[in-house]
């Protein structure tokens, strides 16, 4: 659905570019729980291996990178209405990925990490949080990429009413 004017070839690349983020989120959180034994190992290497340099740059300077890319992408883009809303809906989208991800990460380090730790458990959970991640990710790319507004149900609600 595009709607509230055109979508240009430009905008289309700046809506696919704020994905990278919950992608790295999501690929720092299972290397720290799971590290490289996790059954997707070949999958998860050819995504993480060329992302590797903006890892290190996204998770560099103490760890403050992603505070910072978060309140610069919210107060710079999301609230700027100067800029297309194309581009500012899927920043916001974009940032509820990475706060359902750190809201997993939380409740795996103060809830279950004492509970599953090392088990087949832990490998299948953080598998499948990394799957949905890249596919929720993936057709969000696709999607901005053909200049349609991505739609997943809760977080494409919530996108919505921050960005107006």
């Amino acid at each position: 659905m595009a709607w509230r004017g055109s979508i240009s070839p430009t905008d289309r690349i700046f809506a696919c570019l704020v994905y990278l983020l919950p992608l790295l989120d999501v690929i720092g959180m299972v290397y720290r729980v799971v590290g490289s034994g996790s059954f997707l190992s070949p999958i998860f290497n050819a995504i993480a291996l060329p992302l590797a340099p903006l890892l290190s740059a996204y998770y560099g300077f103490g760890g403050f990178m992603p505070l910072i890319i978060f309140f610069a992408l919210f107060l710079l883009v999301v609230r700027n209405e100067s800029i297309v809303h194309f581009i500012r809906f899927n920043a916001m989208q974009s940032i509820l990925f990475g706060i359902v991800l750190s809201l997993i990460s939380i409740l795996w380090r103060y809830a279950l990490s004492g509970i599953l730790q090392g088990t087949l458990l832990e490998q299948t959970l953080f598998n499948t949080i990394f799957l949905g991640v890249v596919a929720a990710v993936g057709y969000s790319v696709v999607q901005s990429a053909m200049g349609r507004y991505a739609e997943i149900p809760t977080i494409s609600d919530a996108a919505y009413t921050q960005v107006r």
